[in-house]
């Protein structure tokens, strides 16, 4: 009797045990990895794209995300690198376009997510100067100085280019996105003219009738895109995300709801859930396998 009781416990354990690695096996099976997606701080266009696309790719996808804020050069050193798995913030081929002829053997474009980018200087609609070249000759109606953001940015970097190609005794003020666009709403108040660098899409263009200048030397380029570029293990990692950031694009307007949203005062992450649920049948075109 003794004997049968053993036998019949062990039975009895090795089920449990058996069903206790089933039972693990199964929640390691189901856990999906987290995604981490590089943005850039202070960029509204990136801030919007990112939350949109990381709302998805947790409720409709199933992935936990992590959105990390760097700096450009950063961000796309770290998708390169693995450190990030994708950022949807790569504007080519111009303004970060140094970045991709360093890393672009290490990452993979999966195609544009907002066809129609544009950086430049920007000034308000009604001032008289309509290129690049007429600020030299009106340089004290400006303070002789242009308003930038973070100084490693591509536009930036552009500026620097603009002022010797076009000879302009202006001094570039890197500040951050933030920064230049609450320089910029103290003019507009004031009715006082300002040159900023920017770049479309931006909410900016919704809250005051603004204009880039003409850049006929080319410095800044023509329209860009802004892509989704990922690190060649995403589609390891994460197939369906990949599959998803293929289809991923905005409609022209789209995102400016978003941008604004965020920029009177609502949460990232509530403005991107407010876009999604008004946009259903967008959100399930982009998801569906």
């Amino acid at each position: 009797m003794k004997g049968l009781r053993k036998v019949l416990l062990c039975s009895a354990l090795g089920t449990a045990l058996i069903a206790m690695m089933s039972t693990t096996m199964t929640a390691t099976a189901d856990t999906k990895p987290t995604i981490k997606i590089g943005y850039v701080e202070g960029w509204d266009d990136s801030v919007a794209t990112s939350n949109v696309a990381a709302e998805i790719i947790q409720k409709r996808l199933g992935y936990p995300v992590q959105l990390v804020p760097v700096a450009a050069g950063i961000m796309w050193q770290g998708v390169a690198r693995g450190d990030l798995d994708a950022t949807l913030s790569a504007w080519l081929p111009v303004t970060q376009g140094a970045y991709w002829d360093q890393f672009k053997t290490k990452v993979t474009d999966l195609g544009t997510n907002f066809p129609d980018a544009r950086i430049g200087l920007i000034v308000p609609a009604d001032v008289p100067e309509k290129s690049i070249g007429d600020l030299d000759s009106h340089k004290a109606d400006f303070g002789g100085r242009i308003v930038g953001i973070d100084a490693g940015a591509g536009v930036m970097k552009k500026t620097d280019d603009a002022i010797k190609a076009y000879n302009l005794d202006y001094q570039l003020m890197p500040s951050s996105g933030s920064a230049m666009t609450a320089e910029l709403a103290r003019s507009m108040h004031a009715n006082k003219p300002v040159i900023v660098t920017g770049w479309a899409p931006h909410w900016m263009f919704a809250k005051w009738k603004l204009k880039f200048l003409d850049d006929p030397k080319k410095v800044y380029g023509d329209a860009e895109h802004v892509d989704n570029v990922v690190n060649p293990g995403l589609e390891t990692k994460a197939a369906p995300v990949v599959a998803f950031l293929k289809k991923f694009q905005w409609k022209p307007g789209e995102i400016d709801s978003v941008m604004l949203a965020t920029e009177n005062g609502a949460k990232p992450v509530a403005a991107a859930d407010a876009w999604i649920a008004a946009h259903g049948d967008r959100v399930d075109s982009w998801v569906a396998q």
